[in-house]
């Protein structure tokens, strides 16, 4: 167990905490958390987030509590930023190992488990990431493990769930007991006639919530009344789940790539294992477990939960993924086992896996050597050696199908997986600094001078602030930026320069050029891309101008 234990430690540290401050804020969400923070430990106010020097209700205060005191301890980083995100995902293939131990008796299902959530790019990318989400994950996989635990075991586990969902609540709000009650309620419903719920250990648990996860919330009401209370509960959860407030409405089906995509590159198992049992359950040539149908409940009620939402997002069903692995993890167990040779179905569902698997791994090296024009950053030797690693991982996933090596398969997986995540943290995640938000933040303190406003249009809208210090105005659409343009004082405007000449023609103004930087931003990096006869198109140059 303590070997399992360190390994998992040590792959964690790999796939999540090399190179996790290297790359600056992005353009993204994740601006807002650690900005957020920053000015949460200038300001000295603890209680009310705040953003761009306005308050921010939009997300409860636990993550910006956690990455202030970071703060503090380094300095406003970007690793500083990240790095509970970072420990969430090292806790998260900890809670998982943890968990498929109690689930399954096979000797290896917890590691393997514990492995696929270390190597699998849905926590690999979101680790690296200043965003509350995988924490959020973290909490919802101990309320659901606990709740489980508690029923079978004793009432302390209670008190752990509670812990859970109180600290959930306070990183991301109702979510937090929402998704684990979709989970719990149909386990409990199918179990009723076998297990006995003792009410003394829900009052514990609903006891640790409220002190864990109330008090900020009862101080927010007593700081800002009731317009606090419709602007979150109401605004920016009720209203993100039924409305198209904040996020496009997307098709039905849009998690079932989104689940496929966070797996990889252990995706096509999930697939190629689940095609027997599920015909013979469906044949009723066997029955699932209790254990089987909690894991299944585990992971399909968050996705039903989601998909019936109007606003989704990648990051919201990462609770799903752990259970996942665990089901993936025990079918590759059982179906490896200690033997070379597989027979039948079994061997069919490994060979079509790990042929699938190679597949991946090819595309990716190539994908990556097309990249090579966009990532001028990284030295040519960077770029080639990740290259090369990737090529190597799916030499040897090849040679492990064609040998019907099944005994390799985990270890080899697990090899695979790690080079490819330091692939791409290293060839495309560590760019050159300062990087472009940085030296656009250089040149607006350069030309700022005090009271003067500014405004961002389509460019460096949300992470410019953490590196410039200097409130800005966000400018939605051209009519907004035209009138930004036409204020009486001197403003200065940072836009992309393919949108320069339909600005000056709708202000009648000749603008004052001041400085350009070269944007690539990789963290909206699309297939598409890539596909382009021209992916040099991406880059896009951006200009900081004045209007006098």
């Amino acid at each position: 167990m303590r070997r399992q234990f360190l390994s998992l430690l040590l792959l964690s540290t790999l796939t999540f905490f090399v190179g996790l401050g290297r790359p600056a804020v992005t353009d993204s969400d994740e601006a807002f958390y650690a900005e957020a923070a920053r000015e949460m430990v200038d300001s000295g106010d603890w209680l009310t987030p705040h953003y761009n020097y306005e308050d921010r209700w939009q997300k409860p205060v636990l993550y910006y509590w956690l990455t202030a005191a970071a703060y503090l301890v380094s300095g406003p980083t970007e690793w500083a930023a990240r790095v509970w995100s970072a420990l969430s995902g090292a806790g998260l293939v900890l809670l998982t190992w943890a968990a498929a131990r109690t689930i399954s008796t096979q000797p290896n299902v917890g590691w393997l488990a514990g492995t696929v959530v270390a190597t699998c790019f849905g926590c690999f990318a979101m680790a690296r990431m200043a965003l509350p989400d995988l924490p959020l994950a973290f909490c919802i996989t101990l309320t659901v493990w606990a709740a489980t635990r508690a029923v079978d075991h004793s009432v302390g586990w209670w008190a752990l769930a509670g812990l859970g969902a109180g600290l959930g609540f306070l990183l991301k709000g109702p979510v937090a007991l929402v998704v684990p009650a979709v989970i719990l309620g149909p386990i409990a419903w199918r179990e009723r006639s076998r297990i006995l719920i003792k009410p003394s250990g829900v009052a514990l648990a609903v006891a640790v919530f409220a002190i864990v996860g109330l008090p900020w919330y009862g101080a927010m009401l007593a700081e800002h009344g009731t317009a606090y209370a419709q602007s979150f509960f109401i605004g920016d959860n009720f209203e993100r789940f039924a409305t198209d407030r904040f996020n496009q409405p997307r098709p039905f089906w849009f998690y079932l790539p989104v689940v496929i995509g966070g797996m990889l590159p252990w995706s096509a198992y999930l697939v190629t294992l689940s095609v027997q049992p599920l015909k013979e359950v469906l044949l009723r040539k066997r029955r699932l477990t209790d254990a089987e149908w909690r894991l299944l409940f585990w992971a399909l009620m968050p996705l039903l939960f989601y998909t019936l939402s109007v606003g989704k997002q990648p990051r919201y069903v990462l609770p799903v993924l752990p259970p996942l692995a665990i089901l993936l993890s025990w079918a590759m167990v059982e179906r490896v086992g200690n033997r070379t040779a597989p027979s039948g179905g079994r061997q069919s569902a490994l060979l079509a896996g790990t042929w699938a698997t190679f597949a991946f791994l090819c595309i990716v090296a190539l994908l990556r050597a097309r990249m090579r024009p966009l990532l001028i950053a990284i030295p040519d030797v960077t770029a080639w050696a990740g290259i090369a690693a990737v090529g190597l991982a799916a030499a040897a996933v090849a040679g492990v199908a064609i040998r019907r090596s099944w005994a390799a398969l985990p270890a080899v997986l697990v090899t695979s997986s790690v080079a490819l995540m330091l692939t791409i943290q290293v060839t495309v995640l560590q760019p050159s600094r300062p990087e472009p938000v940085e030296l656009m933040a250089n040149l607006v303190r350069q030309h700022h001078s005090p009271g003067q406003r500014v405004g961002a249009y389509r460019a460096f809208v949300r992470n410019l602030i953490f590196y410039s210090r200097i409130k800005q105005d966000d400018l939605m659409g051209q009519a907004a930026a035209v009138e930004f343009l036409k204020s009486p004082e001197r403003v200065l405007l940072m836009l992309p320069a393919d949108e320069l000449s339909a600005i000056e023609a709708a202000s009648g103004l000749v603008l004052s050029r001041l400085g350009e930087v070269t944007y690539v931003n990789t963290a909206n990096f699309r297939l598409r891309t890539l596909l382009r006869s021209n992916p040099n198109a991406e880059v896009v140059r951006v200009l900081l101008v004045a209007n006098r």
